[in-house]
């Protein structure tokens, strides 16, 4: 995920317009903890500081079933399609258009995307 800077000083900020409309996606591969389905994701990095931390970028995913395991702090905002989040305790968390959510680290459950989602995010 190296399209846009990394570990190098800011001299400018990463500005990202239109996040649905942009086509210029880098392919992610599939996703590898599936219980159902073939999720793929793709995405655009718009930032990703030193040694990895914080990220910020596009996030797409299509349909698919998977169990989900968050390793560090995430907050996204969900632009597009529908998903279901299932925490480990049994709680669900239905995504749609114009959803905010914050996964804290060491988050665990599965995730069912329904229709292809697509998300910012900053991982820190």
């Amino acid at each position: 995920m190296s399209e846009t800077q990394t570990n190098t000083p800011q001299t400018e900020t990463p500005v990202m317009r239109n996040p649905l409309e942009i086509t210029d996606t880098v392919d992610w591969g599939p996703i590898p903890t599936m219980i159902e389905g073939e999720s793929r994701t793709s995405g655009k990095l718009l930032y990703k500081g030193p040694k990895g931390s914080p990220e910020s970028g596009i996030w797409i995913c299509t349909p698919g079933y998977w169990n989900c395991e968050v390793t560090e702090d995430e907050f996204c905002h969900f632009l597009a399609g529908r998903c279901t989040y299932t925490h480990e305790s049994g709680e669900v968390i239905e995504i749609e258009p114009d959803t905010a959510a914050f996964f804290p680290k060491g988050w665990k459950g599965t995730c069912r995307v329904h229709e292809t989602v697509r998300k910012v995010y900053m991982i820190r």
